[in-house]
């Protein structure tokens, strides 16, 4: 029991923890209130679609808010409904891939800055090494050996599409971690964009590639090759497939894509997959819509015009909704 005396000498101490209690309650949702509105900013600045359809609907300018790594997995919807990756575990993962990549690359920078010579005097090509190695061997992705053919055995029926986690990140990202040329290169940009790398997607006939392209720097990243390999432009005239000067200019080959031309190319692989499956008319669409993104690449209007010379009609140029199986809803 305090005294009157005592009680006199315990009330300020509790007075004062009372304020401070105070003071720091009045902090903490002081802070919660500016993060929360700086999260609501940063959400209300980004393109979050939810759905192919809002994808497509975008202008843009939103469609370089939205990441890479996204795009590809909505071009990728309603392909293979019981087999649908889950976009929002796939982003999951892809953030904490970025997280292990930059954490190695911190833990082995003092190689670089010892002895530069041996990762060519180039910063980018260190990183981007860490960034391989990271995601060959702590995470196993590798190339699907079964479509591995050489330039000489590549035929329009030599199914490559026929399986979408072959040719989309979903494949990369879920437990057999297999992929090819679609879908290597757009995890190498999809983590290095998490971690401010300056990196872009360019075509060549019948393969895409990475290019370092910033900082100072700018080279080109094979991302199917065993380790890390890089060429100059010329060599992509010549691999996997000879490259005319007219085909370079007809279709865009190794220029740096945009966000809008990006898309296009998920959309010709979407397309290429349903043609795969039969479904010729939600293919005709695909290439319909990625020509509208990419007027300057022909192959999109001339796969659109032999799909719809099979089908002996054209295509509407709207691409339809889908059900939850997966088809295109009939109207």
């Amino acid at each position: 029991m305090i005294s009157p005396r005592n009680e006199r000498r315990a009330r300020p101490r509790k007075l004062n923890h009372c304020r401070r209690t105070f003071l720091a309650l009045v902090l903490l949702v002081t802070a919660a209130v500016v993060l929360a509105t700086s999260f609501g900013r940063h959400l209300g600045s980004h393109a979050h679609p939810a759905t192919l359809a809002q994808l497509l609907k975008l202008s843009p300018t939103r469609l370089s808010e939205v990441s890479i790594a996204q795009a590809d997995l909505l071009c990728a919807s309603g392909l293979r409904p019981a087999d649908e990756p889950d976009l929002k575990q796939c982003m999951i993962t892809l953030a904490a891939w970025a997280s292990r990549v930059r954490s190695e690359t911190e833990r082995h920078r003092y190689r670089f800055e010892q002895n530069p010579s041996e990762f060519e005097n180039s910063s980018g090509f260190f990183q981007m090494l860490m960034l391989t190695v990271v995601l060959a061997e702590d995470y196993g992705v590798h190339y699907d050996q079964r479509r591995m053919a050489g330039p000489a055995s590549s035929r329009m029926d030599d199914r490559f599409f026929s399986d979408p986690g072959s040719v989309f990140l979903g494949g990369l990202l879920g437990p057999q971690r297999i992929g090819t040329c679609s879908s290597m290169p757009i995890l190498y940009v999809a983590v290095g964009r998490q971690l401010g790398y300056p990196l872009k997607l360019a075509t060549t006939k019948g393969h895409l590639f990475v290019r370092w392209d910033g900082a100072g720097e700018r080279f080109n990243v094979e991302a199917t090759s065993h380790g890390l390999t890089r060429f100059d432009d010329d060599y992509y005239r010549h691999w996997p497939f000879e490259v005319t000067p007219a085909e370079e200019a007809a279709e865009g080959y190794l220029r740096s894509l945009t966000p809008a031309e990006e898309l296009a190319v998920f959309l010709s692989v979407r397309g290429m997959c349903l043609r795969e499956a039969g479904r010729l008319q939600e293919g005709a669409q695909a290439f319909a819509a990625a020509a509208r993104l990419a007027p300057g690449c022909q192959s999109y209007q001339k796969m659109r015009a032999a799909l719809e010379s099979t089908l002996g009609r054209p295509v509407a140029k709207a691409m339809p909704p889908l059900n939850t199986t997966g088809q295109a809803a009939r109207n």
